[in-house]
This record gives C-alpha cells, structure tokens and sequence, in this order.
C-alpha cells in the first residue's frame, strides 16, 4: 500500500519538533507528497484532517503520541511515531531516520501491527446511567488527587469481585500500556500485539492481589466506595473528577489502533531492553 497523503502530528512546545516538522514538510514538497501538520493536542483539528490521509506521523514523545492517538480512535488512521523524548517505547524511529521512513511510506515498504485500545465509561452514582465514553491507548486510572489519603475501590471483572482495594488508586492498563504507568505500579510487561487489559492496585495496603491479567471479553468495573479526593486519569492527558459510588467500567475498544512497523524496526523485546538501558537504576 503507497501512501500518497502524509498527515505530521506535533509538539508545538518542543523547539526539536518545529524544526523536525519542517524537514518533514520540505521533504514532501521537494517530492510533490500532499501533506498537512497540525499540534497533536489539537483534536478537531486531527480529527477534520485525517479524513483520506494514508498515515499521521507523530513528531514528539510518548505524551504526543498519546494526544494523537486520540484522534485516529475516531479516524481510523494508521500512527507512526519518530521520537523526539527520552524514552519513548510508542515511536518506531529516531529523529536521524525521519527523511528514509519516510520514504518507506511512500513505497509501502511497511508492515501494520494492531495494538488493543481501552475504552472506559463513567456512570455517576451507580445508577446504570453511562454519561460519557473515553479512549484510551495506554491506560485508564482511577486514583487520589492532591491529598496523600487512599481510596477504597471495589473491582469487578465480568460478573465476579475481584477484591476492594484500600489504595492510592488503580490502573487498568492495555497490552501497549503496560510498559508505562501499570508497570511502575508494579505490573507486568505485557507483549503488546496480545488482547489483554491489565489490572493493577497502586501502593496498596495489606492485599495480597498484586496485579492481574484479565481476557478481553470481560469488562472491568471499578466503583468508588470512599475517597476524599479521586480522579480517572486516561493516558495521563485528561482528568476527570469522580465521587463516592461512581463507577468507571473499561473494556476492549471495539476496533484495534493500527500502528506502522517499518522495514528493519526495533523488535519489541530488544526495543525494551535498549530503552531500559537508557533509565536511571
């Protein structure tokens, strides 16, 4: 598949993402490429320009990524990241190898790997009453605000409790996540082309459930029963407040997120551990 429309997602904070995104923008018109950039946090703006591009590449870290990843969950438009942070396990590319993949796009010289989405819905009070629906790549967080006071969280998977945990909070992260917030919480490193939603307590006290690795037919439920300050965090990008007896539910998005491998990648397990490296010990 060549692509013939080349969409550049960006971080406009990052003087390295301006000048990146016009070495981009050059190489296309040098090549008569159609092409559009626009900020990665910049929604409607992704979303009205997808429309008949063959793929968005994402200029930043993992955060860029994230808020781009955001836009293809409602275009379904394959993401590309070339990464301009300090780790970034999302991108495929470094800054010095922008110009070659992009010419792999052009020729199709690629391969697509699905990556599980999450999508999480809040129904205030318990009540059965869904009143907003999230996307998430990474993971989707339920934990305490500003003050250093624990939640009380009771979590069910498909029709069984699992455990209420008395903890800073939860994460229920997907395959792609797991290498992110659920994995610092103390969660497994999850291969991220599996169908799994990972679930972990976060510093919680006297529970002798650590984490678990749930299958993606079952949903996961998770009721506030007592905090003095909560929120659900997605992707670490978007916050929303809860209350006493709110229940956030996550499940397997209906569709995967399409991400590009280009010819002579990374693998994921040597990316892994050339990333590791890389971590303070």
């Amino acid at each position: 598949m060549k692509l013939d429309r080349i969409g550049f997602a960006y971080n406009p904070t990052k003087e390295a993402a301006l000048e990146l995104r016009e070495r981009a923008e050059g190489w296309c018109q040098m090549r008569g490429i159609a092409h559009w950039a626009a900020p990665a946090g910049e929604l409607r703006a992704l979303v009205d320009a997808l429309p008949g591009t063959g793929a968005l590449v994402v200029l930043g870290g993992d955060g860029t990524f994230l808020r781009a990843a955001r836009a293809v969950a409602e275009v379904d438009v394959p993401l590309l990241g070339v990464n301009l942070g300090k780790v970034g396990f999302l991108s495929k590319v470094e800054t010095n190898g922008l110009e070659s993949v992009l010419a792999q796009l052009v020729a199709g010289d690629f391969d697509i790997e699905n990556r599980m989405a999450l999508e999480a819905t809040v129904d205030p009070g318990g009540r059965g009453e869904t009143t907003e629906t999230f996307f998430a790549l990474n993971e989707i967080a339920v934990a305490r605000g500003a003050l250093a006071r624990v939640c009380r969280l009771e979590v069910e998977i498909g029709p069984s409790h699992l455990a209420t945990f008395t903890a800073d909070g939860l994460v229920i992260s997907s395959p792609t996540g797991s290498t992110a917030y659920s994995f610092s919480a103390g969660g497994p490193i999850v291969d991220p082309s599996s169908r799994n939603l990972v679930v972990t307590p976060i510093a919680g006290y006297l529970t002798a459930i650590r984490s678990v690795v749930v299958s993606p037919r079952h949903t996961v439920r998770c009721r506030v029963a007592d905090a003095y300050d909560v929120l659900m965090s997605v992707d670490g990008r978007e916050d929303r407040r809860l209350a006493i007896g709110d229940v956030v539910s996550v499940c397997e998005m209906s569709r995967p997120i399409r991400l590009i491998e280009p010819r002579g990648a990374v693998p994921f397990w040597d990316l892994l551990r050339q990333k590791s490296e890389l971590l303070p010990s």
